[in-house]
């Protein structure tokens, strides 16, 4: 696992498997193996290193691979290494609001959105 995996998933064990939510790592799923999933809820949380914001085939190929799992009935989150440096809470909250049922979206941590449980309603 790349230094940003063993972060994410000393998060999952430290926060959401005390809630009750089991988590796998690098779980086979049809051709693919996902970073971290949670099977029962359907839930898969993906981490994009560097190259994949650099590199349109490797997005071509995410975009792919997410609409596949999509068609199995996962819901896909991506986060960047950036995210994970940068904004733990938002990762976790919306890991946490995904697994819920509370939150959907692309790219959940991109910059302009804010945690699920910080915004004003």
């Amino acid at each position: 696992m790349t230094r940003h995996e063993v972060k994410v998933w000393n998060w999952i064990r430290e926060v959401l498997v005390p809630l009750g939510f089991h988590f796998r790592r690098q779980v086979p799923i049809g051709r693919y193996v996902v970073d971290f999933a949670c099977l029962k809820q359907r839930l898969i949380v993906e981490l994009d290193g560097e190259q994949h914001g650099r590199d349109p085939a490797i997005e071509a190929a995410d975009r792919e691979r997410d609409r596949l799992l999509s068609r199995e009935g996962y819901q896909v989150l991506r986060f960047t290494n950036q995210d994970v440096d940068r904004r733990k809470i938002v990762v976790l909250d919306t890991i946490l609001a995904a697994l819920r049922g509370e939150w959907s979206a692309r790219n959940p941590a991109s910059p302009d959105v804010r945690s699920p449980y910080n915004r004003a309603n």
